[in-house]
């Protein structure tokens, strides 16, 4: 990609923020479609975000304090939607990456990764590009 197509490409941010129970992931999961939609993703690729997402959040609620906020951002770059949710944990390691869950995220998302920048946050980062081949 060129310079002058970099600067052209759509990006938006979108920030949720919203108490950290399992009541709330509609919500979210709402979100993800409406944003997949606009930027032309097939249904099938809006439904694996969904379930993806759905999936994190779940992941991370296990962790979560209680009475605490989750926090999502979505970023939209040209074919391609990055989601980061984070919760506040007390002293919790990374996700285990070898569950049934994690190989949900992994076949569901382009890219998946969990990040713990400190003791109490912890959050997992996905990536999905439209139109992008799945691994056989």
């Amino acid at each position: 990609m060129t310079e002058d197509t970099e600067a052209r490409v759509i990006r938006d941010v979108v920030s949720v923020r919203l108490p950290a129970a399992s009541a709330y992931l509609s919500v979210l999961r709402t979100a993800t479609a409406g944003l997949a939609a606009r930027l032309d993703f097939t249904l099938d690729e809006i439904e694996d975000l969904r379930i993806a997402v759905d999936e994190a959040c779940a992941m991370l609620l296990n962790e979560a304090v209680p009475g605490t906020d989750l926090t999502a951002e979505f970023e939209l770059t040209g074919h391609e939607m990055q989601v980061r949710v984070e919760v506040a944990t007390v002293g919790s390691s990374a996700p285990k990456r070898d569950d049934f869950a994690w190989m949900v995220l992994t076949a569901l998302a382009d890219d998946v990764d969990a990040v713990t920048d400190s003791p109490d946050r912890m959050a997992i980062v996905l990536r999905k590009r439209r139109g992008a081949a799945r691994p056989a």
